[in-house]
Parts: structure tokens; C-alpha cells; sequence
């Protein structure tokens, strides 16, 4: 079984929780924009996999493309495209696979312990998005 698809934007990485005391007693929450690119995840994959659901191991690729910034060369910009330079900056890898793989929890698959196998790359592209595909082993 596989499936494939492919959340449109800048890539985004997994905030760490936020700490904040009230009353006497800490409290932790997600961050806003971690929660709305989750939920943003969620919808991308119902929409394009409708039903799918893996029940053991999974291998996970996930290739994030991020903007080619616009004061490059046109020589740089071409060295972007094809992979000779490559994209070094925030957010980290084990960044974009936690928000990506969290957010399937209980949609793709019962708990992201079931990913057994994970390949992610970071590059530039013409249009910023993430590419996924889920496939059982």
C-alpha cells in the first residue's frame, strides 16, 4: 500500500512547547502556528488518501522544498534547482518529520511508532511545499 501526497507552502518545523505559569502552577501548550500547520497536515492527507490507514510498519519519505530566494544569480538559482546547493537553514529535518509524522497520528496510521524506516531531505524548489509518501513494508 501507498500513499502520496503533497502539502503546499514553506515547510514548517515543530515548535517546542510553551511554558507558562498561572495560578501558581505551570502550564504547557503548543504553539498556534504548530497547531495549524498540524491540522493544515491533517486535511492535505485526508483530502488526497482517502481511507488509507496502515496497520504495521511504514516507511516514510519526506522531501521538503523551500523558496529559492530572489537576490540569487540566475547561475546560483539554476545550482538550487539542481541540487548542487543545498538548502542548510532552519527548520531542522527532525523538525519537519515530527510535525509531518504527528500529525497522521491516528489518521494514517495508529501511532507514529509504526514508522520503522524514514528518509528526509530538504531542498530548494520553484514552488514551496512538502512531499510524502507512506508506503508499508
Amino acid at each position: 500500500m501507498i500513499a502520496k501526497f503533497t502539502i503546499p507552502g514553506p515547510p514548517k518545523g515543530k515548535q517546542r512547547p510553551r511554558v507558562t505559569q498561572y495560578g501558581g502552577y505551570a502550564h504547557a501548550y503548543t504553539p498556534q502556528d504548530t497547531v495549524v500547520y498540524e491540522n493544515y497536515v491533517k486535511l492535505t492527507y485526508q483530502q488526497a488518501c482517502r481511507g488509507i490507514v496502515f496497520d504495521g510498519a511504514v516507511r516514510a519519505v519526506i522531501t521538503a522544498y523551500f523558496p529559492i530566494p530572489e537576490s540569487v544569480s540566475k547561475k546560483k538559482r539554476q545550482q538550487m534547482l539542481n541540487g548542487e546547493i543545498k538548502y542548510t537553514k532552519k527548520p531542522d529535518n527532525d523538525n519537519i518529520a515530527k510535525i509531518v509524522l504527528d500529525s497522521l497520528n491516528q489518521i494514517a496510521y495508529k501511532d507514529d511508532s509504526q514508522i520503522c524506516e524514514l528518509v528526509i531531505g530538504k531542498m530548494y524548489g520553484e514552488m514551496p511545499r512538502v512531499e510524502v509518501t507512506l508506503t508499508d513494508i
